[in-house]
């Protein structure tokens, strides 16, 4: 009688250390792979850099178009800015100058 109490403590123990290992392994498995895992850290911090790029270059476009509006500014108006604008928008042209048209 003695054999199967030393028998069923060490099959007791066995299952104890079995689901100790098996949520072990499902919290390291998460932690690797779930939606908040090592890898999930990874594309966010990629996903930042990307986007901290786009945003540098938006930067850099905006202020390029800040500068250009302020040159139509009426105070401080740039006369050969307004010559480029009215030529391409208004498909206006100088009395003296050659138009060629092109067809397609």
């Amino acid at each position: 009688m003695v054999t199967r109490t030393r028998l069923g403590r060490f099959f007791r123990v066995l299952g104890l250390y079995c689901i100790a290992a098996a949520m072990i392994a499902y919290f390291a498995f998460h932690a690797q792979h779930g939606n908040y895992g090592i890898e999930a850290g990874k594309a966010l911090k990629e996903e930042i850099a990307n986007l901290t790029v786009e945003r540098d270059q938006l930067v850099i476009e905006r202020t390029a178009l800040e500068h250009r509006n302020q040159l139509l500014r009426s105070s401080q108006i740039d006369p050969d800015l307004l010559e480029e604008l009215a030529r391409r928008d208004l498909s206006f042209a100088m009395p003296n100058d050659l138009v060629m048209i092109l067809r397609r």
